[in-house]
């Protein structure tokens, strides 16, 4: 009798435990190179508010890097919840290889895009170099630090601005903008993949003049993490960054986390969510948290990209194999 009852013990807890182990959801957030630090400190906020709302531990799994070499990680088979990248075309190709919706633009506000940011410059501590504006980029004597524009989306909105501002500078005249940007380019001594990588290039290993990355990055390194040995450069003009997110559909209907896969994207136009982009140096949507924080965005001349034609025609234009990029940059030549 009492082998029986223990057997019956046994049996009866199985299913007990098993339930339990469902209760713990997990969740892999793959993000472009330079967002670490706030979905770092978003992933805790989000987790404890999902805890308060449903009573259940969620896990949160973080992947960075190269904002186009991520997207192509979730199209080779990462089995990603969610992607918060930087730019249209990173999960546009989702879209087009099948693992989202194709309205996907449609699913959160402001064109699911939580936040907007720009490029600004970083510079050395006292801005021996004098840079003030683009036009300083051309300059012989100036080392330009830039990630990639074929791999990351830092890079091409790095690039996309420079155009613009050379755009408006020589009445689009082509040649001359060609001219104007491969100039820039010939002054960068290595094209990292991704937008960190390009920082560490700049900060730690002392590369370059100027750094050319997105505003939180450089309002983090000159005011956190390295006050005394950077200030920050506002050109005159910059392109508007927006960064899209979307729940990877494919994914969360095998993995069962499509619940908690839209909760945690939709949170980031919360109140607190928002609270948190701007404490990061992002430009939240928010207007009422914008103004609350309009001492960290100073204001710029933004270029929108469909004021260039939007991301399909950049992307063949500029960025595919051949395209203009490919023409006014011959690596390894300075």
């Amino acid at each position: 009798m009492k082998i029986k009852s223990l057997l019956l013990l046994v049996v009866t807890l199985i299913p007990l435990a098993t339930g339990q182990a469902a209760e713990t959801k997990k969740l892999l957030n793959v993000s472009y190179d330079v967002t670490r630090e706030f979905y770092k400190e978003y992933n805790v906020a989000f987790a404890a508010y999902w805890k308060q709302k449903k009573g259940v531990d969620i896990t949160i799994d973080q992947s960075h890097g190269g904002s186009s070499k991520q997207a192509r990680s979730i199209l080779d088979g990462l089995p990603a919840d969610v992607a918060t990248m930087n730019q249209e075309t990173d999960i546009e190709i989702l879209a087009k290889g099948g693992l989202i919706a194709a309205d996907w633009k449609k699913k959160f506000p402001n064109g699911s895009s939580p936040y907007t940011s720009t490029i600004v410059f970083l510079v050395r501590k006292g801005n021996p170099k004098g840079i003030k504006d683009w036009d300083d980029l051309v300059k012989p004597s100036i080392g330009v630090i830039v990630p990639n524009p074929k791999t990351s989306g830092n890079g091409r909105y790095s690039y996309l601005a420079a155009w613009a501002y050379a755009s408006d500078k020589f009445g689009g005249d082509v040649a001359k903008i060609k001219t104007f940007v491969g100039a820039l380019f010939h002054n960068v001594p290595v094209l990292d993949t991704g937008g960190r990588g390009a920082t560490t290039s700049f900060v730690q290993n002392g590369l370059g003049d100027v750094l050319l990355t997105f505003e939180n990055e450089v309002q983090q390194i000159s005011k956190v993490f390295k006050p005394d040995q950077f200030d920050v450069v506002i050109p005159s003009a910059s392109i508007l960054a927006e960064a899209p997110v979307a729940v990877i559909d494919k994914n969360v209907d095998r993995a069962g986390t499509r619940e908690l896969a839209t909760a945690y994207l939709q949170y980031l136009w919360s109140e607190e969510g928002q609270k948190l982009i701007a404490k990061q140096y992002y430009r939240p949507r928010s207007e009422a948290v914008l103004k609350a924080n309009a001492a960290l965005f100073p204001a710029i001349k933004l270029v929108s990209v469909d004021s260039l034609g939007g991301w399909e025609k950049l992307q063949k234009e500029h960025f595919n194999d051949g395209g203009l990029f490919d023409q006014i940059y011959v690596p390894g030549k300075r």
